[in-house]
């Protein structure tokens, strides 16, 4: 006759092998030893053969190699059906593994063979506990207490299945009230008694969608996905979560699961389609901005607003990085309309507010610019990018309150050479001194002249442009070594007004 005894927490055993549920632990899990097993040769095994597998089995198991371990027993079962200490064994290995929902049949036989095994019953009733079974779990801690009336654990684990009944009905009955918060409360102790009960993280998935936090809803229905076999539905809900809060891949990720358990199966497959098509244009508009083909990357983000137009964040998204590619090709008034358009959408971005800041500067507005990105900092003040973009903006605001060569010659901040000197050529004729009779209109076309002609000598020297671009005058008296006075800003060898008479004026057109 075959006794048990309990042996500890087997379920310790190789516990860092194990690859549990999320969140989930086991309980512990009850060892027998039999020392006269009345092992019979079954499917050509011998006796001696079917011991050496228990043997083994139980020596790896103790080394923690439980898979190694699960073989021999595979093995025992096998070779001898009919020894409920084969499955019970096989069981604790199960468990150990963390895979609860293989270890119950093997419970089940166990009790079929010896209906008085109270080890197997009240495993298995911590087992059903767990997933949420209350009624199956209290019919195994009753039939525990009918043969061992003073058995602590389950009476204590008996008094959990009560306390999870009232429990599980106390929540629906919140949720079909709309009070989700209270719902959510009282879940939480659910799931901590049940924690492999797929159906309660579900149920607080939807009251985390419906408060509008789909990031928790997400947590709860991730695990969800591995307490049941074909969890369809989960990896569908999963994906459309992801895809709301523009985690393309992750959506695209989870919705290819979906296809794995059925390829035939329709939502999936529209989902699947829709998720496809956005991730590859979102995925091509960033490689194409990479590449610097920003024009094309405009495009690209077009199509994204139209294949998306129920999700704001994609929309948004598109604006934003339209902005950017705006500035990048310098359409700075395109740029500052875009820009605010997603500034709009998205206060707090401060993306777009650099980038409206960068398109003010194109056209010249710097008080906007050093607005934008003041505000920029609020949000993001340990960026470098717009720390310095700050500090170049105020710079160019203060030189602008001096000189603004590009205001001077009436050119935009990205004319090309030629259209410097144009421009300089047109100016030059007009204000040339020799145009004006009266001594003030002479004096004051003087001034205009050298500001012309200093506009036309900064901006026509790439090295000039530059440091006038980065916030810097590059003729103005502070900035040159050794002083010099107001002759610094007089481009030419020398300065015809000096003479005070009459002279005769050559443009340099280099």
């Amino acid at each position: 006759m075959c006794e048990w005894t309990n042996h500890g927490n087997v379920g310790q055993i190789g516990r860092r092998q194990r690859e549990q549920t999320e969140g989930i632990h086991l309980e512990s899990v009850h060892a027998v030893s039999c020392s006269t097993s009345p092992l019979s040769g079954v499917l050509g095994a011998t006796h001696g053969e079917i011991e050496h597998h228990l043997e083994m089995g139980r020596k790896l198991l103790a080394a923690g190699q439980l898979a190694e371990a699960l073989s021999h027993y595979h093995s025992a079962v096998e070779g001898d059906s009919k020894n409920y200490l084969t499955y019970y064994k096989r069981a604790a290995v199960f468990l150990a593994m963390g895979k609860s929902k293989s270890a119950l049949p093997d419970l089940t036989r166990a009790i079929q063979l010896k209906p008085d095994f109270l080890a197997a019953r009240l495993q298995r009733g911590n087992i059903l506990l767990k997933q949420g079974n209350t009624q199956e779990a209290r019919e195994d801690f009753e039939a525990v207490l009918q043969r061992s009336p003073d058995h602590e654990e389950a009476h204590d684990q008996l008094t959990k299945a009560n306390e999870l009944e009232e429990l599980q009905e106390d929540a629906h009955a919140a949720y079909h009230q709309g009070d989700y918060s209270t719902t959510i409360t009282v879940l939480e102790r659910v799931i901590e008694i049940s924690p492999w009960d797929p159906e309660s993280r579900e149920l607080r998935a939807e009251c985390y969608i419906r408060m509008g936090d789909p990031q928790k809803a997400i947590q709860d229905l991730t695990p969800t996905t591995r307490l049941r076999n074909d969890n369809r539905a989960a990896f569908l809900k999963l994906s459309m979560l992801h895809y709301s809060l523009g985690e393309h891949h992750e959506s695209l990720n989870h919705i290819r699961e979906c296809l794995k358990l059925d390829q035939d199966d329709k939502e999936c497959f529209s989902h699947y389609k829709q998720v496809k098509k956005l991730s590859k244009q979102l995925d091509s508009a960033e490689e194409l901005i990479q590449e610097e083909r920003y024009q094309n990357a405009i495009e690209k983000y077009e199509s994204v607003m139209k294949t998306e137009p129920n999700v704001q964040y994609y929309t948004n998204l598109a604006k934003e990085r339209i902005c950017f590619c705006l500035v990048k090709v310098k359409l700075a008034n395109e740029a500052i309309d875009v820009c605010s358009e997603a500034h709009q959408r998205d206060p707090r971005n401060a993306n777009v507010l650099r980038d409206r800041a960068e398109a003010y500067i194109l056209n010249q507005d710097y008080e906007k610019a050093v607005e934008d990105y003041q505000e920029a900092r609020e949000f993001e003040g340990d960026n470098n990018e717009i720390r310095e973009g700050l500090e170049r903006a105020q710079k160019l605001l203060k030189i602008s309150r001096k000189r603004d060569y590009y205001k001077i010659l009436g050119v935009s901040r990205n004319a090309n050479k030629q259209e410097i000197i144009k421009a300089y050529r047109k100016l030059a004729q007009q204000w040339h001194p020799d145009n004006f009779q009266s001594e003030s209109e002479k004096k004051e076309a003087e001034k205009r002249f050298i500001d012309i002609a200093s506009a036309k000598e900064v901006l026509t020297d790439p090295e000039m442009r530059q440091k006038f671009d980065a916030g810097e005058d590059p003729l103005d008296p502070e900035n040159q070594q050794g002083g010099g006075g107001g002759q610094q800003g007089w481009p030419f060898h020398f300065n015809p007004f000096e003479s005070g008479g009459s002279f005769h004026f050559k443009f340099q057109y280099n």
